[in-house]
């Protein structure tokens, strides 16, 4: 804690420290249309996103403009396949049609120029909330809360369900929610936010220490449902990122986001519990076409270039994760496309360190899309994919970057010998730090000289490594890899060995431990 220069104010957030609402750019123009739809009984439509983000955001708008009196609001969500990212033309005939006077973006909005004059034109005023990169100038909506405004100063890094969460608090201090109830949506703004990939420092932390509190007596059946059918017993980042988040994106990837949606709003237990099983088939069905894509790609092999681009039918709803697979095993920025409908190709891209996917896109003419610096949509005509593959590449080179691998590389926050270190006590200290994630990352542990005492192959394809090691104290502790390179297998009893590590406590038969999970072996 020390080295990373951890303050009281960070192991011990207050929520009374998070900055004023009314302070992002547009709010109290924002609120004061939404409190007038309110008064007059109005018709309210929250249009979101088809991601964890998205789902959790709208649940949050709609639930905290329920909160300050209005009617039961409608929410409507994109369909990944048909309609892609951002606001839909659907949305104009839904709004038109089901009388609603009032669109509330959550999660998008911030360049959708076209469709909120739509809007105007049929005299529905849009209040745009939303986290991604916009421009100098801003849609003619009422308002457009977004803290990657030009002209704000605080801090930007919150997902679209924090900026929703944000309305919420707004309404507190207008007196139309009773202080503290808007506590109860913090659940989600937590899950939104790490799955999200959000930075968890500033108001993030204080939004991520508060909401695992809530995560942990949640009262959404739907969350309780899709937690057991996921085997979580513990609460935490892991749970969150590996666990909760991939069942609820995997509705809109395979399927409907409305999926999600439904699961984590129903206040049914056998609806949750119906939703959660779904769920659980998407995810395996996911992971399946996932692996399946990757394989395919591993085997064809790519271009040697800065950047990974290639281009298949696989679908849709994975591409995004197949990206990131490549980066994790390629260490380079990774663009994936299928083909769609009219000869084009739309697909994902994943990136680390000073490349920027949301910049390099603006830069080549040749694509449409958008997003953030990590992760971003892309839609290319099929025949000029090659043009696409030079022009980023070449604007990659441009840049001149050096070193980008360092991004990726782990280091240790501690060099350990002594494993009699590693106590449930520490462990417990250890959670303190919860959530992890981007900007406040998991403790790595340097194993030092450990010396190697058993190395086992282990699972069903032989392919994940038991490891037994010993410390200068002589204590022993049980190390684990999944998936393990083949070299790791080559390590000999007696053989001594610097391991990067992070800890977990594992029960089993009613006994609790302490081991590691292997990063690399040094």
């Amino acid at each position: 804690m020390e080295k990373r220069g951890i303050t009281a104010d960070f192991l011990h957030p207050e929520y009374e420290k998070l900055p004023d609402p009314l302070l992002l750019p547009d709010m109290e123009k924002g609120i004061e249309r939404i409190l007038s739809a309110i008064d007059k009984g109005e018709k309210i439509l929250v249009y979101g996103d088809y991601d964890v983000d998205g789902v959790t955001a709208s649940t949050v708008m709609a639930e905290a403009l329920e909160l300050a009196g209005a009617a039961p609001v409608e929410i409507m969500l994109p369909d990944r396949f048909a309609d892609g990212y951002g606001m839909s033309p659907k949305l104009i005939d839904r709004a038109v049609k089901g009388g609603f006077s009032l669109v509330v973006t959550v999660d998008c909005g911030s360049r959708n120029f076209e469709i909120i004059d739509e809007l105007n034109k049929n005299k529905i005023d849009t209040v745009v909330t939303d986290h991604h990169e916009c421009e100098d100038e801003v849609p003619a909506a009422v308002a457009v809360i977004n803290p990657k405004r030009k002209d704000y100063t605080g801090f930007r890094d919150l997902a679209g369900v924090a900026v929703a969460f944000k309305v919420a608090q707004a309404l507190v201090l207008k007196g139309r929610i009773p202080a503290g109830q808007e506590k109860w949506l913090l659940d989600l703004v937590l899950i939104g936010t790490i799955c999200d990939n959000m930075a968890l420092v500033d108001e993030n932390r204080i939004l991520g220490f508060f909401g695992m509190k809530v995560l942990e007596k949640t009262r959404r059946v739907g969350l309780i449902e899709l937690m057991r059918n996921a085997g979580t017993k513990k609460i935490n980042s892991e749970a969150i990122g590996f666990q909760i988040g991939p069942r609820l994106n995997a509705a809109g990837r395979i399927e409907s986001a409305e999926l999600a949606l439904k699961l984590v709003r129903t206040k049914s237990r056998v609806e949750a519990a119906a939703l959660a099983n779904q769920l659980e088939e998407l995810n395996k069905k996911r992971r399946t076409e996932q692996r399946a894509a990757v394989e395919e790609i591993k085997k064809r092999g790519f271009d040697d270039e800065p950047v990974i681009i290639v281009s298949g039918q696989w679908h849709e709803g994975v591409l995004g994760i197949i990206a990131g697979r490549l980066v994790e095993e390629y260490k380079k920025p990774a663009f994936v496309l299928t083909e769609v409908a009219d000869g084009m190709l739309k697909g994902s891209g994943r990136s680390f360190g000073e490349f920027n996917l949301a910049e390099a896109l603006a830069a080549v003419p040749v694509a449409s899309g958008g997003g953030h610096a990590g992760a971003a949509g892309v839609r290319v005509e099929k025949e000029k994919f090659e043009e696409f593959k030079q022009e980023i590449n070449d604007y990659y080179k441009s840049l001149k970057l050096k070193d980008q691998e360092r991004f990726l590389s782990e280091s240790a926050d501690l060099d350990v010998r002594e494993l009699g270190d590693f106590s449930l006590e520490f462990l417990q200290e250890l959670a303190s730090l919860e959530p992890f994630g981007e900007g406040n990352l998991e403790p790595v542990f340097c194993l030092s000289e450990v010396e190697v005492v058993e190395p086992r192959r282990i699972g069903s394809e032989m392919n994940h490594l038991s490891l037994m090691v010993r410390g200068d104290d002589n204590k022993t502790m049980k190390l684990l890899a999944f998936s393990a390179p083949e070299q790791w297998f080559r390590l000999m009893p007696g053989e001594k060995a610097n391991i990067l590590v992070k800890i977990f406590a594992n029960e089993w038969n009613g006994v609790t431990s302490v081991e590691g999970r292997i990063l690399d072996i040094l």
